[in-house]
């Protein structure tokens, strides 16, 4: 593997609903003839986790939908909510897709653990399960997300990257995802198999709900136990919580390197003004193609053998069919040819008047 993660293009891992071969039926008999009965007029429910990481309503959602329409004829229904970070309501969720007899469910997990009981009643309603992004628990049909601990990895050495020949002349503070998230349990385990014994880890926290200003209160915690002068990097593990990283660091006059993950266009920019290292570019199209195309071969009765190349095992499921999609290390010197060149941002988007001048330096016009 390359120091970054090798990158993907958009496009590159979708996948051909066409090439799915026969109509093999997979799961309970009577379930899967049912559906396939319906051809491309199923009905398809989509759950996402939450609502204040920018990439589920501005990418996920219309990816999905805009694949599902073209693989059904535009016949397929997409029903969708958002659980806006409250594991019950979309347990809630979950039931209410049941009752309006969905043919197949496509769920990013809040809880992961949490939602188990759930996919189990899916499943006894004969509704197959795609998990999204995150690997939740229960008998989940199919699921599809990054290589995250590849993420991690990517994190891990683009630090040591920024850090050089200064690696152990400080301590850096490490700023994991959520508990209840099985990815930020990836993510946490690459950046350390990357980190230790490189670096001095002065402080870690496990930041409640992946939210800024949670991470925000963990940093000033860090700097008044561990000194300003004493603090070198910082990991963080999405763009978010890099954002309310870097506020805390402002406030106490400290610049160090910061990682970050999921290049939210406010990451984007801070990394074109230097306040942020990197981000970890994770291209959606094929992530969200995965998944519609996995959602709509369950619906219809058909197999995944020509989808789903990988296997994963859940906790509670083993040999689950699954799509994993690689990643990109995203600095200053890749904007134009990753995020740019995919169309996730123009440069009039990055480059607005607050970071013109940051933009002509690196030459992004």
């Amino acid at each position: 593997m390359r120091r970054a993660a090798v990158a993907v293009a958009a496009g590159a891992m979708a996948v051909s609903l066409a090439a799915c071969g026969s109509a093999k039926e997979s799961g309970d008999k009577s379930d899967s003839s049912s559906s396939a009965k319906k051809g491309d007029a199923i009905k398809v429910g989509l759950l996402l986790p939450e609502n204040q990481t920018a990439r589920y309503e501005k990418f996920d959602k219309p990816l999905i939908e805009s694949k599902i329409k073209e693989l059904t004829n535009n016949k397929g229904e997409v029903v969708y909510a958002n659980a806006k970070q409250d594991a019950s309501t979309q347990n809630q969720q979950v039931d209410t897709m049941i009752t309006n007899k969905v043919d197949v469910l496509i769920v990013d997990a809040v809880d992961a653990a949490a939602i188990k009981n759930s996919v189990q009643k899916a499943k006894d309603a004969g509704i197959p399960v795609v998990a999204y992004d995150r690997l939740a628990q229960g008998p989940i049909d199919a699921y599809t997300s990054f290589d995250n601990k590849t993420v991690g990895k990517t994190q891990g050495e683009a630090l040591l990257k920024a850090l050089g020949s200064k690696a152990k002349d400080g301590k850096i503070v490490m700023m994991n995802g959520s508990v209840t998230d099985p990815n930020a349990a990836q993510f946490k385990a690459g950046a350390h198999e990357v980190l230790d014994g490189k670096v001095n880890i002065g402080k870690e926290y496990d930041t409640k709900e992946w939210k800024p200003e949670n991470a925000n209160s963990n940093m000033e915690g860090a700097i008044s136990a561990l000194g300003k002068k004493n603090i070198i990097g910082v990991y963080s593990a999405n763009d978010g919580m890099a954002g309310g990283i870097i506020t805390a660091l402002k406030a106490a006059g400290i610049s160090v390197p910061v990682t970050g993950q999921d290049a939210e266009l406010a990451g984007v920019q801070r990394i074109v003004a230097g306040t942020q290292y990197m981000s970890v570019y994770k291209p959606y199209a094929p992530e969200a193609d995965a998944a519609a195309e996995m959602a709509v071969a369950l619906a219809q009765g058909k197999s995944l053998d020509s989808v789903a190349k990988d296997k994963v095992d859940s906790p509670t499921t083993k040999a689950i069919p699954s799509v994993l999609v690689a990643v990109t290390s995203l600095t200053k010197d890749n904007i134009k040819d990753t995020v740019i060149k995919d169309g996730v941002y123009t440069v009039n988007d990055i480059c607005t008047a607050a970071y013109k001048a940051d933009c002509d330096k690196i030459g992004l016009k």
